[in-house]
Protein backbone atom coordinates (compact mmCIF):
# COMPACT_ATOMS: atom_id res chain seq x y z
CA UNK A 1 0.00 0.00 0.00
CA UNK A 2 1.60 3.63 -1.00
CA UNK A 3 2.26 5.42 2.05
CA UNK A 4 1.94 9.25 2.76
CA UNK A 5 4.15 9.41 5.62
CA UNK A 6 7.87 7.88 5.81
CA UNK A 7 9.65 8.35 9.00
CA UNK A 8 13.43 7.31 8.04
CA UNK A 9 16.13 7.04 11.37
CA UNK A 10 15.06 9.74 13.50
CA UNK A 11 16.98 10.56 16.80
CA UNK A 12 16.32 13.27 18.91
CA UNK A 13 18.36 14.25 22.03
CA UNK A 14 17.49 16.79 24.26
CA UNK A 15 20.35 17.82 27.10
CA UNK A 16 21.27 14.06 27.64
CA UNK A 17 18.32 12.46 27.14
CA UNK A 18 17.91 10.29 24.39
CA UNK A 19 13.89 11.04 22.78
CA UNK A 20 13.67 8.71 19.72
CA UNK A 21 17.04 6.85 18.54
CA UNK A 22 17.10 5.55 14.80
CA UNK A 23 12.79 5.90 14.83
CA UNK A 24 11.57 3.94 11.02
CA UNK A 25 8.12 3.84 10.16
CA UNK A 26 5.99 4.34 7.25
CA UNK A 27 2.03 4.99 7.37
CA UNK A 28 -0.24 3.65 4.61
CA UNK A 29 -2.12 6.14 3.06
CA UNK A 30 -5.94 5.90 3.94
CA UNK A 31 -5.09 3.91 7.29
CA UNK A 32 -5.97 4.56 10.83
CA UNK A 33 -2.15 3.81 12.60
CA UNK A 34 -1.93 3.62 16.18
CA UNK A 35 1.02 5.09 17.59
CA UNK A 36 1.37 2.96 21.06
CA UNK A 37 3.95 3.45 24.23
CA UNK A 38 4.47 3.88 27.96
CA UNK A 39 4.84 7.19 29.19
CA UNK A 40 8.30 8.98 28.34
CA UNK A 41 8.75 6.17 24.94
CA UNK A 42 9.19 9.30 23.07
CA UNK A 43 5.69 9.21 20.91
CA UNK A 44 4.98 13.10 21.78
CA UNK A 45 8.48 13.99 20.46
CA UNK A 46 8.15 11.73 17.19
CA UNK A 47 4.78 13.93 16.85
CA UNK A 48 6.18 17.65 16.84
CA UNK A 49 9.16 15.76 14.86
CA UNK A 50 6.15 15.36 12.00
CA UNK A 51 4.05 18.48 12.44
CA UNK A 52 7.83 20.81 12.10
CA UNK A 53 7.12 21.93 15.61
CA UNK A 54 11.22 19.97 16.31
CA UNK A 55 14.08 19.39 14.37
CA UNK A 56 15.40 16.06 14.47
CA UNK A 57 19.07 15.34 15.39
CA UNK A 58 19.57 13.01 12.09
CA UNK A 59 16.92 11.41 9.69
CA UNK A 60 14.55 12.60 7.27
CA UNK A 61 10.76 12.71 7.43
CA UNK A 62 9.05 12.65 3.66
CA UNK A 63 5.12 13.98 3.51
CA UNK A 64 3.73 12.74 0.14
CA UNK A 65 6.98 11.47 -1.75
CA UNK A 66 9.12 15.01 -0.61
CA UNK A 67 11.10 15.74 2.18
CA UNK A 68 8.25 17.05 4.59
CA UNK A 69 8.77 21.20 4.76
CA UNK A 70 6.71 23.77 6.57
CA UNK A 71 4.25 24.47 4.33
CA UNK A 72 2.77 20.93 4.80
CA UNK A 73 1.39 21.54 7.54
CA UNK A 74 -1.66 22.94 5.93
CA UNK A 75 -2.16 19.21 4.95
CA UNK A 76 -1.60 18.40 8.50
CA UNK A 77 -4.26 18.37 11.57
CA UNK A 78 -3.06 18.10 14.88
CA UNK A 79 -4.37 17.95 18.29
CA UNK A 80 -2.25 17.93 21.16
CA UNK A 81 -2.70 16.02 24.36
CA UNK A 82 -2.58 19.59 26.50
CA UNK A 83 -5.94 21.29 24.59
CA UNK A 84 -5.42 24.89 24.37
CA UNK A 85 -8.10 27.21 24.24
CA UNK A 86 -8.72 31.19 24.88
CA UNK A 87 -10.87 30.57 27.83
CA UNK A 88 -12.60 34.39 26.99
CA UNK A 89 -12.86 34.50 23.65
CA UNK A 90 -16.23 33.36 22.59
CA UNK A 91 -16.07 29.67 20.90
CA UNK A 92 -17.07 30.39 17.18
CA UNK A 93 -15.09 33.45 16.85
CA UNK A 94 -12.20 31.12 18.12
CA UNK A 95 -12.72 28.25 16.22
CA UNK A 96 -12.82 30.55 12.72
CA UNK A 97 -9.62 32.09 14.29
CA UNK A 98 -7.78 28.24 14.46
CA UNK A 99 -9.42 27.68 10.66
CA UNK A 100 -8.00 30.67 9.30
CA UNK A 101 -5.01 29.92 10.81
CA UNK A 102 -4.73 26.59 8.83
CA UNK A 103 -5.54 28.85 5.28
CA UNK A 104 -9.27 29.32 5.33
CA UNK A 105 -11.11 32.50 4.00
CA UNK A 106 -13.47 33.53 6.64
CA UNK A 107 -16.56 32.31 4.84
CA UNK A 108 -15.52 29.05 4.26
CA UNK A 109 -14.37 28.59 8.03
CA UNK A 110 -17.84 29.73 9.09
CA UNK A 111 -19.84 27.33 6.84
CA UNK A 112 -17.55 24.69 7.41
CA UNK A 113 -17.63 25.23 10.83
CA UNK A 114 -21.47 25.75 11.40
CA UNK A 115 -21.50 22.27 9.67
CA UNK A 116 -19.54 20.49 12.21
CA UNK A 117 -20.92 22.45 15.40
CA UNK A 118 -24.41 20.72 14.46
CA UNK A 119 -23.01 17.71 13.22
CA UNK A 120 -21.03 17.37 17.33
CA UNK A 121 -24.06 19.26 18.71
CA UNK A 122 -22.29 22.15 19.91
CA UNK A 123 -24.12 24.63 17.57
CA UNK A 124 -25.77 26.61 20.58
CA UNK A 125 -22.64 27.66 22.19
CA UNK A 126 -21.57 29.31 19.14
CA UNK A 127 -21.55 33.15 20.47
CA UNK A 128 -20.76 31.56 24.03
CA UNK A 129 -17.50 31.88 26.09
CA UNK A 130 -14.89 29.32 25.80
CA UNK A 131 -14.92 29.11 29.41
CA UNK A 132 -18.46 28.11 29.46
CA UNK A 133 -17.62 24.61 27.71
CA UNK A 134 -17.55 21.54 29.64
CA UNK A 135 -14.39 19.39 29.70
CA UNK A 136 -15.66 17.29 26.76
CA UNK A 137 -17.38 20.14 24.84
CA UNK A 138 -14.01 22.10 24.50
CA UNK A 139 -12.67 19.13 23.28
CA UNK A 140 -15.15 18.47 20.86
CA UNK A 141 -14.29 22.06 19.73
CA UNK A 142 -10.76 21.32 19.49
CA UNK A 143 -11.17 18.26 17.55
CA UNK A 144 -13.33 20.07 14.74
CA UNK A 145 -10.52 23.06 14.39
CA UNK A 146 -8.20 20.09 13.91
CA UNK A 147 -10.69 18.09 11.03
CA UNK A 148 -12.77 21.73 9.85
CA UNK A 149 -9.44 22.29 6.77
CA UNK A 150 -9.94 18.78 5.68
CA UNK A 151 -6.26 18.31 6.13
CA UNK A 152 -5.01 14.48 4.31
CA UNK A 153 -3.01 13.88 7.45
CA UNK A 154 -4.98 13.86 11.15
CA UNK A 155 -2.36 13.83 14.02
CA UNK A 156 -4.66 12.84 17.48
CA UNK A 157 -2.64 12.50 20.44
CA UNK A 158 -4.64 10.88 22.99
CA UNK A 159 -7.94 11.75 21.84
CA UNK A 160 -10.68 10.05 23.98
CA UNK A 161 -8.87 11.12 27.21
CA UNK A 162 -11.58 12.82 29.35
CA UNK A 163 -14.59 11.72 27.24
CA UNK A 164 -17.45 9.55 28.36
CA UNK A 165 -18.18 6.34 26.62
CA UNK A 166 -21.13 7.79 24.19
CA UNK A 167 -19.16 10.81 23.51
CA UNK A 168 -15.77 8.53 22.60
CA UNK A 169 -17.68 6.28 20.40
CA UNK A 170 -19.27 9.32 18.74
CA UNK A 171 -15.68 10.55 17.96
CA UNK A 172 -14.83 7.02 17.10
CA UNK A 173 -17.30 7.18 14.28
CA UNK A 174 -16.34 10.41 12.87
CA UNK A 175 -12.57 9.23 12.71
CA UNK A 176 -13.23 6.45 10.98
CA UNK A 177 -15.51 8.54 8.90
CA UNK A 178 -12.76 10.74 8.22
CA UNK A 179 -10.63 7.35 7.03
CA UNK A 180 -13.29 6.55 4.70
CA UNK A 181 -13.14 9.86 2.95
CA UNK A 182 -9.75 9.91 2.61
CA UNK A 183 -7.79 11.11 5.16
CA UNK A 184 -5.20 9.36 6.85
CA UNK A 185 -5.34 9.20 11.05
CA UNK A 186 -2.41 8.36 12.87
CA UNK A 187 -3.22 8.70 16.63
CA UNK A 188 -0.96 8.43 20.06
CA UNK A 189 -2.80 6.11 22.69
CA UNK A 190 -2.75 4.20 25.98
CA UNK A 191 -6.54 3.08 25.32
CA UNK A 192 -5.65 -0.59 23.56
CA UNK A 193 -9.72 -1.05 23.05
CA UNK A 194 -9.73 1.55 20.94
CA UNK A 195 -6.75 0.49 19.26
CA UNK A 196 -8.49 -2.61 18.52
CA UNK A 197 -11.51 -1.56 17.33
CA UNK A 198 -10.47 1.09 15.12
CA UNK A 199 -6.24 0.68 13.99
CA UNK A 200 -5.76 -1.00 10.99
CA UNK A 201 -1.59 -0.63 11.65
CA UNK A 202 0.45 0.26 14.76
CA UNK A 203 4.23 1.31 15.81
CA UNK A 204 4.73 0.43 19.60
CA UNK A 205 7.60 2.70 20.97
CA UNK A 206 9.56 2.04 24.54
CA UNK A 207 12.55 3.73 25.39
CA UNK A 208 13.06 5.39 22.18
CA UNK A 209 13.03 3.03 19.81
CA UNK A 210 10.46 1.26 17.66
CA UNK A 211 10.13 -2.22 18.77
CA UNK A 212 6.80 -3.33 17.22
CA UNK A 213 4.94 -2.42 14.01
CA UNK A 214 2.87 -4.02 11.51
CA UNK A 215 -1.04 -4.53 10.95
CA UNK A 216 -2.79 -5.33 14.48
CA UNK A 217 -4.15 -8.16 12.60
CA UNK A 218 -0.84 -9.46 11.89
CA UNK A 219 0.63 -8.91 15.00
CA UNK A 220 -2.17 -10.52 16.98
CA UNK A 221 -2.46 -14.10 15.52
CA UNK A 222 1.56 -13.95 15.98
CA UNK A 223 1.76 -13.28 19.32
CA UNK A 224 -0.93 -15.79 19.33
CA UNK A 225 1.72 -18.10 18.72
CA UNK A 226 -0.25 -21.15 17.27
CA UNK A 227 -2.18 -21.39 20.94
CA UNK A 228 -5.88 -23.06 20.80
CA UNK A 229 -8.56 -23.71 22.97
CA UNK A 230 -9.97 -27.22 22.77
CA UNK A 231 -13.06 -28.53 24.29
CA UNK A 232 -14.00 -32.07 24.17
CA UNK A 233 -15.63 -34.75 25.88
CA UNK A 234 -13.65 -38.19 26.41
CA UNK A 235 -11.10 -39.33 28.57
CA UNK A 236 -8.21 -37.20 29.22
CA UNK A 237 -5.58 -40.27 28.37
CA UNK A 238 -7.08 -40.22 25.12
CA UNK A 239 -6.32 -36.62 24.48
CA UNK A 240 -2.97 -36.89 25.36
CA UNK A 241 -2.80 -39.68 22.41
CA UNK A 242 -4.02 -37.49 20.29
CA UNK A 243 -1.93 -34.61 20.50
CA UNK A 244 1.44 -36.32 21.73
CA UNK A 245 4.30 -35.73 19.07
CA UNK A 246 2.28 -32.55 17.84
CA UNK A 247 1.22 -30.29 20.48
CA UNK A 248 2.18 -29.37 23.78
CA UNK A 249 -0.41 -29.01 26.84
CA UNK A 250 -0.61 -25.60 28.86
CA UNK A 251 -2.21 -25.36 32.45
CA UNK A 252 -4.35 -27.93 33.92
CA UNK A 253 -7.59 -29.09 32.03
CA UNK A 254 -11.02 -27.60 33.56
CA UNK A 255 -14.55 -29.16 33.67
CA UNK A 256 -17.36 -27.30 32.06
CA UNK A 257 -21.13 -27.49 32.00
CA UNK A 258 -22.21 -30.36 30.07
CA UNK A 259 -19.81 -32.87 30.47
CA UNK A 260 -17.23 -31.38 28.48
CA UNK A 261 -13.61 -30.71 29.31
CA UNK A 262 -11.47 -27.64 28.23
CA UNK A 263 -7.94 -27.32 27.98
CA UNK A 264 -5.37 -25.04 25.94
CA UNK A 265 -2.14 -26.54 23.53
CA UNK A 266 -0.12 -25.19 21.65
CA UNK A 267 1.18 -26.58 18.50
CA UNK A 268 4.62 -25.11 17.52
CA UNK A 269 4.42 -25.92 13.39
CA UNK A 270 0.93 -24.83 11.40
CA UNK A 271 1.52 -27.99 9.16
CA UNK A 272 0.52 -29.85 12.26
CA UNK A 273 -2.55 -27.63 12.91
CA UNK A 274 -4.80 -29.88 10.56
CA UNK A 275 -3.28 -33.34 11.73
CA UNK A 276 -3.75 -32.56 15.72
CA UNK A 277 -7.66 -31.87 14.67
CA UNK A 278 -8.06 -35.04 12.71
CA UNK A 279 -6.10 -36.76 15.34
CA UNK A 280 -8.63 -35.58 18.21
CA UNK A 281 -11.76 -35.94 15.82
CA UNK A 282 -10.84 -39.48 16.02
CA UNK A 283 -9.81 -40.23 19.56
CA UNK A 284 -12.33 -38.05 21.64
CA UNK A 285 -15.79 -36.10 21.11
CA UNK A 286 -14.56 -33.00 19.80
CA UNK A 287 -16.58 -30.04 20.80
CA UNK A 288 -14.58 -27.01 19.42
CA UNK A 289 -10.99 -25.95 18.41
CA UNK A 290 -10.47 -22.43 18.94
CA UNK A 291 -7.30 -20.15 18.67
CA UNK A 292 -7.05 -18.01 21.01
CA UNK A 293 -5.94 -14.29 20.02
CA UNK A 294 -3.98 -12.00 22.37
CA UNK A 295 -5.95 -8.80 23.56
CA UNK A 296 -3.60 -5.59 22.04
CA UNK A 297 -3.35 -4.50 25.82
CA UNK A 298 -1.66 -8.22 26.35
CA UNK A 299 0.91 -7.76 23.71
CA UNK A 300 1.47 -3.74 24.95
CA UNK A 301 2.67 -5.48 28.02
CA UNK A 302 4.54 -8.23 26.84
CA UNK A 303 6.36 -6.05 24.11
CA UNK A 304 7.22 -3.36 26.94
CA UNK A 305 8.54 -6.06 29.35
CA UNK A 306 10.67 -8.03 26.65
CA UNK A 307 8.48 -11.08 27.00
CA UNK A 308 6.65 -11.05 23.41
Amino acid sequence: MESILKIEHVSKTYTGHKALDDVSMEIPRGSIYGLLGPNGAGKTTLIRVVNHMTIPDCGKVFFEDHEITANDIYQIGYMPEERGLYKKMKVGEQAVFFARMRGMSRQQAVRKLHEWFDRLGLIDWWDKKVEDLSKGMAQKVQFITTVVHEPKLLIFDEPFSGFDPINANLLKQEILGLRDRGATVIFSTHNMESVEEICDDITLINKSHNILSGSVEEIRRKAGGNTFQVLYSGTHEDFCAAVTGKANLIGQSEGVIGGYTQQKIHIPSDDDVREVIGSLNDKVNLRSFQEIIPSMNDIFIRAVNGTL
